[in-house]
């Protein structure tokens, strides 16, 4: 049994989660089963002759050398007008318009009638395609991150119930709370598996959302760790979410002299990955929604840590200001400004804590040197994927597919720092990748970084139902920057992105295809295209598309 409420009363205090590197690889491997080889065989007769134990480079320690970085849940100045917003509903009015029209006349030509339902739109078309409908193989215990009945003890207080003796509580039988009763983060929570962060059309993430920005801030404190100041605030629900405060405005494009490593985190990026991240149907990404936060009511007078408190200073303009501590960016100079004390930011929900649910931090294979001088293996050796295929856990299973997935996603957004990843520990090798710290996405949209789809133009490899929605995405009445604006519009901070941002998903998403056609033509569909029964769904496995 897992007491879960002093876990929930540390976390109220302020206390941020850490996560635990480990070293080693866990591979899950069953009994008997031959491990499946991603490699071709190809000789290398001079490797081979001096070790005959293939890969024989240093790149092997590196892909299997776990980070041991603390870490959290994540590891990563005015409003726009109101005009802007007003031009992006009317232009996504528009879209629903045409996208009706265009269904309408199909349905007369084949002659079906159907009437049009109101308040339709390219995004709920989209979620009803078979290409995003579930199709999960059965939950065992086992694949559940929480079992609702014997793992977890959940008491009243943690679903929001203060009234009462606290020690009446704690003597209340498990099973008095039913889990509608609990907060939303908390059904979050309970609903992680080990094939999805939260499933396509749960209505508690809708919910979270609204938690995110309508939730009572009780308690504010600085993240450890980070280039960057990032703050962990705490929910009269208990929740806990990371506050990323807003540093640029939306048309700040990243200079194109800035290393990937020294960029701001940008707030609207935060946001608009989740948003991208669903759509996608990849579904690994943390909640998150954008907050207008009171520095002086919801930041200063709540705080308990005295190094945040004590940055608190009037700019020359009367705006209040703060700067916090943290590696680089937090000093007068990177002060940041509400007007006067209203300051934009991003609010990430928090995963479960490490106590009761703990995390594996991996590298990526193709992170980046970090250096100015320096290039990474991936970047002068045209063979590193070959080394990788035969490396536990990309030599089997779906982990080397998940980091085409990843490839992609940051390719779209133009993310260029994606340096680790995550999976949940319990799961072992079998599990998909948390997808964490998009903030140094949407920095250019005037350049398309194309060395982030290395893995992808060295590897040729990819799983059937990314392949399948990436072809849906790029067509007319379901392109991508459409259902992003629209997406994005349910924000409270809305416009999150800027249309030149948007055009460039659309841009780039063509270029992925372009390099997966290549990739046909060189190596084969079938060898390109890799389709896994235990994870795709039945409607990727029967769309026409």
């Amino acid at each position: 049994m897992i007491d879960l409420l002093p876990k929930l009363e540390k976390r109220a205090a302020g206390s941020s989660s850490s996560a635990g590197g480990g070293g080693g690889c866990s591979c899950a491997h069953t009994p008997g089963e031959e491990p499946r080889s991603w490699a071709k065989q190809r000789p290398r007769a001079a490797a081979a002759a001096a070790e005959p134990g293939w890969p024989n480079k240093h790149s092997l320690r590196l892909l299997q050398d776990f980070s041991n970085e603390p870490n959290s849940n994540l590891t990563s100045h005015s409003l726009e007008k109101v005009t802007e917003r007003a031009e992006s509903e009317k232009r996504v009015r528009q879209l629903q318009l045409g996208s009706e029209e265009r269904g309408l006349m199909r349905d007369t030509a084949s002659g079906q009638k159907q009437r049009a339902v109101q308040g339709s739109s390219r995004l709920k078309a989209l979620y009803e395609h078979p290409l995003y409908k579930p199709d999960l193989p059965h939950l065992s215990e086992d694949d559940s991150l929480f079992n609702l009945n014997s793992d977890v003890r959940f008491y009243p207080k943690a679903a929001g119930h203060n009234e009462g003796n606290v020690e009446e509580e704690e003597d209340s039988p498990a099973g008095e709370a039913t889990g509608e009763s609990y907060p939303n983060w908390l059904r979050f929570h309970i609903g992680i598996n080990r094939y999805e962060l939260y499933s396509r059309h749960n209505p508690v993430i809708g919910a979270l959302l609204k938690d995110l920005v309508s939730q009572k801030i009780t308690s504010v404190a600085m993240k450890s760790g980070g280039t960057q100041l990032k703050l962990i605030m705490s929910f009269q629900n208990y929740g806990q979410a990371l506050f990323k405060p807003m540093k640029q405005t939306r048309e700040q494009e990243t200079p194109p002299d800035f290393f990937y490593f020294s960029d701001f985190e940008r707030h609207n990026a935060e946001i608009a990955a989740f948003h991208l991240d669903r759509i996608l149907d990849f579904r690994r990404v943390p909640p998150v929604a954008g907050r207008l936060v009171n520095m002086t009511q919801e930041i200063r007078d709540v705080t308990r840590d005295k190094k945040l408190w004590r940055t608190f200073f009037v700019s020359p303009a009367n705006n209040i200001c703060f700067y916090g501590e943290c590696s680089y960016y937090c000093s007068t100079e990177h002060a940041l400004c509400g007007k006067p004390d209203q300051i934009e930011g991003s609010l990430a929900a928090f995963l479960p804590d490490l106590a009761l649910a703990k995390r594996k931090t991996w590298r990526n294979p193709w992170r980046r040197s970090y250096h100015k001088r320096k290039k990474a293996e991936w970047e002068v050796d045209q063979d590193y994927c070959d080394e990788v295929k035969q490396t536990p856990p990309y030599d089997r299973g779906t982990r080397l597919l998940d980091i085409m997935d990843m490839t992609i996603f940051d390719f779209l957004m133009g993310n260029m720092d994606r340096h680790h990843y995550e999976t949940f520990e319990k799961f072992g090798n079998e599990t998909f990748i948390i997808h964490l710290d998009n903030g140094r996405g949407f920095g250019k949209h005037s350049h398309d970084e194309m060395s982030i789809l290395v893995p992808l133009t060295q590897c040729c490899r990819v799983k059937r139902s990314t392949y399948l929605r990436l072809q849906l995405l790029a067509k007319e009445d379901f392109k991508l920057s459409s259902l992003m604006e629209e997406s994005l519009l349910q924000d409270q901070l809305a416009p999150i992105l800027i249309r030149p941002h948007l055009e460039a998903m659309d841009r780039r998403l063509r270029l992925v295809l372009k390099v997966l056609a290549d990739c046909a033509e060189k190596e084969g569909f079938l060898s390109v295209i890799q389709l896994f029964e235990n994870l795709e769904s039945e409607g990727a496995k029967k769309s026409k598309y």
